[in-house]
């Protein structure tokens, strides 16, 4: 048996002493240096200060100029109603109802919206927001690892407890350019997270970049579901408690973490949703398509927040986990799967939060084709709600206020259809003389109640933008063959796939997409033509000629843009065929041509190994969890090992 000496004993209790002494002395320093360090505070922002497409500062919108256009645009909604039902105005049958029922779905519509806007006005950010904010991060840790300089690793706490964060880019055959853009900005946000790639596109050149940016990438065997499958394909893999998801186009800020996480402090929030703001808004099509949604997430979407039924629109948003978890999934039924998984949080009792700040930045369509194939998948979301999950059903475990709002939004896109019906009423004038209104109203009369109602939503819409957008006026009465073709797709069942907007398609000419349209230009201005000569004859102008005018010049214009837009992709296309440009495959539910692609399988990539640093910094974080005798033990069990490593050499 082995004895120890008294002088052993001694020299390891002094060794011990000496330890314990200098670790003291470590931690003194250390917490010299923290109190002369001036903490840098995570930036606050103010919900005053983003200001969006529209040019107007964001966050407060019910200003005093506001809720008085807000309501005498109402009573202009009103007096309008009333001029068009009274039987003594009315015309002769069939125009007359034409215009009642166009006129009834833009008056419902317009009522609803003014309802949802005097709603709004209160701040979601309550004290709990505020508190949790101030709270956000996990300060001595911070300083512990030494990465107050490097903010996309700072731990985030929520009540507390250390959360885990998921960032979702979905990719779908996008170019590589706004891809990088959009991983680089999300690697860089505010607050410890993971970032992923989720690529339905297969492509090698994608992978290959979220290698170079250590990101993470995940490919599918197929892709079904489209984007909601693919969401749901990464939650089984992702593990985080709460997961972000922007479209590959979408450019994060910094703060959109710092922004959104807090509003999880309550366990019933299932989502954070923030405005799809635009940043090409160059062409004609590409203002109209952002200017279209500027008045929605201004000012409808905030108000949605009064009666919990503000709904995600697919990208700048945040999930709890638990919340998706709880209805099994990312809704895949859906080419509009944002907005259906709204309705089933919302039919499981979880609330939502809108926070108009904009918080990342887009890309609008800017070809008609890409608009074409947005609008017609948004359409036929809205529609399938109205036709397959009708939210007035008793079945519906909704507030009244949610079905309510969820029927405003299922028949949205019926003010899409309107302008069919209105386009066919001066014709019927001219070629027929059929009369939607009495022939004792004179032109002035008309002109008066009309502009009590048009007129002051154009003037909304000025004060919202800061100007008027011819644009939007183009595009809103150009569009109904969209929704038309929406409409009869849902109706008869008929699947429409998977289209991303601003991916890199093959070039096709716009006229592809707008043969409806040209057809009706060109019944239009034959009509104008005989309208002309009718008055002419009889010495007197009617409105039904200046009304088919004006319809008439603004098919023409959108032709004209259509013209210009074709002209470019005819000469894309020729220098495509000398080599001088890549034009990509089409993307229509089938793999881009332009992609490489390796053997189909769930492909998986991880970032690179830590380097030794990275697990220098780990030990010293889990150290301070241990016990402080456990962590002489471990130090002086390391040292040892060091020394007999050397001895070894």
């Amino acid at each position: 048996m082995s004895r120890t000496m008294p002088g052993d004993r001694r020299s390891a209790r002094r060794s011990a002493q000496n330890d314990a002494s200098r670790l003291d002395a470590e931690r003194r320093r250390l917490e010299a240096e923290r109190a002369e360090r001036k903490p840098v505070k995570a930036r606050k922002v103010h919900t005053t200060e983003h200001i969006t497409a529209g040019g107007r500062p964001e966050g407060r919108t019910h200003s005093p100029v506001m809720v008085l256009l807000v309501l005498v645009s109402t009573l202009g909604i009103l007096v309008y109603g009333q001029f068009l039902l009274n039987p003594a105005n009315r015309g002769d049958l069939l125009p007359y109802t034409m215009v009642i029922v166009a006129e009834a779905v833009v008056v419902i519509q317009a009522l609803l919206a003014m309802w949802t806007i005097l709603s709004g006005g209160a701040d979601p950010r309550d004290f709990d927001f505020h508190n949790t904010q101030d709270t956000l991060y996990d300060e001595v840790g911070i300083d512990r690892l030494g990465i107050r300089d490097q903010p996309h690793l700072w731990p985030m706490l929520v009540d507390g407890e250390r959360k885990i964060i998921d960032v979702f880019i979905t990719v779908y055959g996008e170019e590589i350019a706004k891809i990088e853009a959009t991983l680089t900005a999300a690697i860089a946000l505010q607050g410890e997270h993971r970032t992923w790639i989720l690529d339905d596109g297969k492509s090698d050149e994608v992978r290959d970049l979220a290698a170079r940016h250590n990101a993470r990438y995940v490919r599918r065997l197929t892709n079904h579901g489209a984007k909601a499958g693919n969401v749901n394909h990464a939650l089984a893999l992702a593990k985080g408690d709460y997961y972000a998801i922007f479209d590959a186009d979408f450019v994060p800020k910094p703060e959109f973490l710092h922004e959104t996480v807090p509003f999880f402090i309550d366990e019933k929030v299932a989502f954070v949703q923030t405005p799809q703001a635009y940043g090409n808004l160059a062409s004609l099509v590409s203002r109209g398509a952002g200017y279209m949604q500027a008045v929605f997430y201004k000012f409808i979407q905030p108000g949605r927040n009064r009666f919990n039924a503000a709904f995600c629109v697919g990208t700048n948003v945040i999930f709890r986990r638990a919340a998706i978890d709880d209805i099994g999934g990312m809704v895949t039924d859906s080419k509009s799967e944002d907005v259906w998984t709204s309705l089933h949080l919302h039919e499981a009792g979880w609330r939502s939060i809108y926070i108009p700040l904009t918080l990342a930045v887009g890309d609008a369509p800017e070809t008609i084709e890409a608009y074409s194939k947005q609008q017609l998948r948004w359409a036929s979301g809205g529609f399938e709600i109205l036709f397959q999950h009708n939210p007035l059903s008793p079945k519906r475990t909704l507030t009244m206020d949610q079905r309510l709002q969820y029927m405003v939004t299922a028949t949205n896109y019926l003010t899409g259809i309107a302008p069919l019906l209105l386009l066919l009423v001066p014709p019927m004038e001219i070629f027929f003389d059929l009369r939607p209104m009495n022939l004792t109203i004179s032109l002035g009369q008309w002109i008066l109640y009309y502009c009590s109602f048009y007129l002051m939503q154009i003037l909304l819409a000025f004060y919202t933008l800061g100007s008027f957008r011819y644009e939007v006026l183009m595009l809103a009465t150009v569009s109904f063959p969209i929704y038309v073709k929406a409409f009869w797709n849902v109706m008869t069942g008929k699947d429409v796939g998977w289209h991303v907007t601003g991916g890199k398609n093959v070039q096709k000419s716009p006229f592809n997409f707008i043969i409806p349209q040209v057809l009706f230009f060109v019944f239009l201005a034959l009509t104008s033509v005989v309208a002309i000569y009718r008055d002419m004859q009889n010495g007197v102008w009617t409105l039904a000629t200046f009304w088919n005018l004006l319809n008439t010049g603004i098919l023409l214009s959108f032709l004209i843009v259509a013209s210009r837009e074709a002209k470019e992709i005819r000469k894309a296309n020729k220098l495509a065929a000398n080599g001088d440009l890549v034009v990509s495959a089409n993307l229509d539910q089938a793999t881009p041509k332009h992609i490489t692609t390796t053997p189909t399988r769930t492909q998986i990539s991880r970032p690179a190994p830590r380097t030794p640093e990275e697990v220098a910094l780990l030990a010293a974080s889990i150290e301070e969890t241990l016990p402080r005798e456990q962590i002489l033990a471990t130090r002086t069990g390391r040292r040892s090992a060091t020394a007999d490593e050397r001895v070894a050499s």
